[in-house]
């Protein structure tokens, strides 16, 4: 019997009825009428019919003959012991990426088995990753669908326009299966997730931006471009005011060291040279600024599709390490093309650190969830590759968000405030990144929707990053009620406690992340299911029951609670736009290249990610995942940390704030580091 005979013969299909938008994912545990056995096949957990993104509308079947790319996730061999050692101080006792697959990936025997099964229905073009976890192939639209028993429509959804300082989601047309994917029990039972059976594009940035008017008297260059006395920083400033300059001096700059950055957007390929050299007016070095393509990658630069973020992770990270090479891995927005970013810097192993600001909200990741959308599979993609990062020595770190304590708010519009945290931030193999505000004072004029407001605005110390000061100083000024006003200034640091993620093991036991104090400025007083939200409607959710109708209070008291998931953020330096950086962004929409006030934890990850190479040239080696060894720094005597621990509406992010006397406080993690003392704790380990 040929191999498409023999698979035909043994394959039982399992009829389905779900439109699925989200990262389709295969899980073991579900059996045909027939009992387990080698014949079974196994769908996608699911649920009902649904539409996938705000506004998507069925435009029509997927053309037959559309190529499409999928990627095999597979469960990692030993796979207790990975995650324990990738939250496990290592040293210097690093493995390499052939030393991790024969460890760690995947058998031939089964990877063999899988290509066998794929190529009976036509798929082909197999590649398997070095690290022996993500299998890649390649079928149309007709093999794809017999492969895994489902039908592909395509959908045109639409746009979402960007809350205060941030950007919105843009319109698409994409496809996505109107059925289950089913597969044999057997192969089933080791792949984690099948990623590309949907081209909807779920990823944001991290990237917010002041929308200050800058005055007519303004006298200053940076009050020229922005309108605000102090929103044109530069890597100079971060290294200044985090003490990596006790590094630089001594003529550590990330020789010998590559930086590497994953991202969803093209990058302007001529922006970093420019800003180092024109703006920054640094000398040139023999670095090299590679672009790696992945997936195809996500098309030409575009400001719409995210290309300054782009920009801004190569400029921050190289002006901070600027004898550092950097890797560019650029791949499409989809969660095929984000998951093989990461499996593609791990793969390679080249970069020493790594950084990204994309993510979603954990709360739509839960009502997906609750809807039969995605599994736990989705979120183990990418806690597994990152696993393999850290046992390999690669320091990895995420921009935790924007939306404070409401990752979600961002995702749906502001019609949900559920507190949460933001994915892959959340992920205990980690490092996320977090915000702080900077001290500063000066006079502030801006537009809110057709509203005219100007006040003056006084931050005597630097604090966890939130816009309810802002609000404040506007309600007083202006003689608008602060509730009506802060709805639409749900911006800052994102922090607080994860509800897929348990707490890791190095965060156990550090006093202020598992008992916190907040200030409640929004009370819920509605929840409802996602199903009768617009939001939930739009994506056929269900189940999942989500803050809906709040009561603002101006000025709330401190109070307490308990947390137990993964805490996020770890640490903190300044990511408020209002005392934010510049951006060299060529493709910009506005015509102007060089901007003031922009910010957002997406400049903490990358300048963390530069900081690390600076660090490893100066101790000589790689120093791998920070977590298991800066919480046991932050605790010890001589931290390398400043905690913010002021509790109040001083010194949150809009519900988390600090605890007098404890390290952690999930408004800002750990705090602030002085980068020179923790290049020493990383040299005596």
């Amino acid at each position: 019997m040929n191999i498409r005979g023999k698979w035909a013969a043994r394959a039982a299909v399992v009829a389905a009825a779900v439109a699925i938008g989200a990262p389709l994912l295969i899980l073991s545990g579900q059996a045909s009428a027939s009992g387990p056995g080698p014949n079974t096949r196994v769908p996608v957990t699911g649920g009902v019919k649904s539409q996938t993104s705000p506004g998507a509308t069925p435009t029509g079947p997927t053309t037959p003959y559309n190529s499409q790319a999928l990627s095999f996730i597979l469960k990692p061999r030993n796979s207790t012991q990975l995650f324990a050692e990738a939250q496990t101080n290592l040293g210097t006792n690093f493995l390499s990426v052939e030393q991790f697959a024969a460890e760690y990936g995947a058998t031939q025997a089964y990877v063999d088995d899988l290509e066998e099964y794929l190529s009976s229905y036509g798929l082909s073009d197999f590649t398997l990753y070095s690290d022996g976890l993500d299998l890649k192939a390649v079928g149309t639209t007709t093999e794809v669908d017999k492969a895994f028993a489902v039908k592909e429509e395509n959908y045109q959804s639409r746009g979402t326009s960007g809350k205060h300082g941030m950007q919105g989601i843009r319109s698409q047309h994409f496809y996505a299966p109107t059925g289950r994917p089913t597969m044999p029990e057997h192969l089933a039972q080791t792949i984690v997730a099948i990623l590309g059976l949907t081209s909807y594009a779920p990823w944001v940035d991290q990237i917010a931006r002041t929308t200050a008017k800058p005055e007519p008297s303004s006298s200053t260059s940076c009050a020229q471009l922005t309108g605000l006395p102090d929103a044109c920083n530069t890597p100079t400033d971060f290294a200044s005011e985090y003490h990596l300059t006790g590094l630089t001096r001594a003529g550590d700059e990330g020789q010998g060291q590559t930086i590497g950055i994953v991202t969803l957007a093209a990058l302007d390929q001529t922006a970093p040279a420019t800003f180092w050299t024109t703006v920054l007016h640094l000398s040139r070095t023999s670095r090299t600024v590679r672009v790696i393509t992945v997936d195809g990658g996500p098309g030409a630069p575009s400001t719409t599709a995210g290309t300054g973020e782009t920009d801004l992770d190569v400029e921050q990270s190289g002006a901070l390490a600027r004898a550092a090479n950097v890797d560019v891995y650029q791949a499409p927005n989809t969660t095929a093309g984000f998951a093989d970013g990461f499996y593609t810097a791990a793969s390679q192993n080249v970069a020493g650190s790594v950084s990204c600001s994309w993510g979603e909200s954990e709360a739509v990741v839960l009502a997906f969830g609750a809807a039969g959308l995605e599994s736990p599979g989705y979120q183990a993609a990418f806690d597994e590759v990152f696993a393999e990062m850290a046992v390999q020595g690669q320091s990895l770190f995420i921009a935790s968000g924007d939306a404070g304590a409401y990752a979600d708010n961002r995702t749906t519009g502001g019609e949900w405030k559920t507190l949460g945290v933001g994915s892959p931030a959340d992920s205990p193999y980690a490092t996320s990144a977090g915000g702080t505000t900077l001290a500063w004072s000066g006079t502030v004029a801006e537009t809110l929707g057709e509203t005219s407001l100007k006040a003056h605005i006084t931050v005597p110390a630097q604090r966890a990053w939130a816009w309810d000061y802002l609000a404040h100083a506007f309600s007083a000024a202006d003689h608008i009620a602060y509730a009506t006003l802060a709805p639409a200034f749900v911006v800052g640091g994102t922090g607080g406690y994860s509800q897929l993620e348990s707490m890791p093991s190095y965060q156990d036991g550090v006093a202020g992340t598992q008992r916190y104090s907040d200030v409640d400025y929004f009370t819920t007083t509605k929840s409802e299911t996602d199903a009768t939200t617009t939001f939930g409607k739009a994506y056929g959710l269900k189940g999942y029951r989500v803050a809906t109708t709040w009561a603002v209070t101006a000025a709330p008291r401190v109070s307490s609670g308990t947390g137990s998931g993964r805490a996020v953020p770890d640490l903190s330096t300044d990511a408020d736009p209002y005392t934010g950086y510049l951006l060299y962004n060529p493709s910009a929409n506005t015509g102007v290249a060089l901007q003031g006030g922009w910010g957002g934890t997406s400049f903490v990850a990358p300048e963390l990610n530069g900081s690390d190479a600076v660090i490893e040239s100066a101790v000589g080696h790689r120093v791998g995942f920070w977590n298991p060894a800066i919480y046991p720094f932050a605790t010890g005597h001589d931290s390398p940390f400043t905690p913010l621990d002021r509790s109040g509406t001083t010194n949150d992010n809009l519900y988390y704030t600090g605890t007098p006397g404890t390290v952690y406080n999930a408004a800002t993690g750990l705090g602030t580091p002085d980068l020179t003392e923790l290049a020493r704790d990383f040299a005596n380990e």
